[in-house]
């Protein structure tokens, strides 16, 4: 029995999300232009790896080089749960293939829940400042893992850079500011916007960002619009995205925040 679910994310650096339930399924030895970063939810694989023999289990979070060859086989009859990502070669470097193949996995809980959090950012209709910001904290970690070199989340403190990110997001409340964009904007690695501004406003980048839209979103409400044409001028990605976003923030939909402009009622 197979179930399987894929799609390709609109965020830079991934090929591919790839969701999968395997009872019987048996993976030939097979290699792939794209890093896997594999997590097992249920079960556990067996897998050999550049001819060396290996096992990912829950409590693992697997990382297959490219170019490599593996195969991948369940441990029991009862088969496995996996969610993978595909990441595109540069995002870790061919230069950390090798050591990629003497040390597929990593014993790491912070990761694995960052990765975890990452897939459901990933799923339709989720933020794509999310997911990059996201992202880089993973590959963050990855290379960390690769360079033998993890250490502790550094702490940073640049104010200017944070103000400065805060204006382009107030500035681009429609169409978004990427993290990449602002990274090379400001001549600094994506982790650090992050880091930098939650620090100086005490949310990150992509929350910050979710409220002022609902903001935008409440206002042209209240003006009249249209709540399927506020979610395209207030920059979501469709209807049901701001109704997600509205109902979290306020606790009713957008169409009966409209309808209650004409009654009283307290701030909010």
């Amino acid at each position: 029995m197979s179930e399987v679910v894929a799609w390709r994310p609109d965020v830079p650096g991934l090929t591919e999300v790839f969701h999968a339930h395997f009872t019987d399924h048996v993976y030939p030895a097979h290699t792939h232009e794209a890093w896997t970063l594999l997590l097992v939810d249920d079960g556990a694989v067996r897998y050999d790896l550049d001819r060396h023999a290996h096992g990912a289990t829950r409590a693992l979070v697997t990382l297959l080089p490219p170019g490599v060859p593996h195969d991948g086989r369940s441990s029991s009859p009862a088969g496995f749960r996996k969610r993978v990502l595909y990441l595109e070669p540069a995002t870790l470097g061919i230069d950390r293939v090798d050591r990629s193949v003497d040390q597929p996995a990593f014993d790491d809980a912070a990761l694995r829940d960052r990765l975890s959090a990452l897939h459901r950012t990933l799923a339709p209709g989720g933020d794509l400042l999310e997911a990059e910001s996201r992202l880089a904290f993973v590959l963050e970690r990855l290379r960390q893992h690769l360079d033998r070199a993890a250490v502790g989340a550094p702490d940073v403190q640049d104010d200017v850079l944070a103000d400065r990110v805060r204006d382009l997001l107030d500035a681009r409340l429609a169409e978004g500011l990427s993290l990449e964009g602002a990274a090379a904007l400001f001549d600094v690695h994506p982790t650090s916007v992050v880091r930098a501004f939650t620090r100086r406003h005490g949310l990150p980048p992509h929350r910050y960002l979710t409220g002022r839209r609902v903001d935008l979103a409440r206002r042209l409400l209240l003006a009249g619009m249209p709540a399927a044409e506020v979610a395209a001028a207030a920059g979501f990605v469709d209807q049901p995205h701001l109704t997600r976003h509205f109902r979290r923030m306020l606790g009713t939909t957008p169409a009966a925040y409209a309808r209650s402009a004409g009654r009283r009622g307290g701030a909010g």
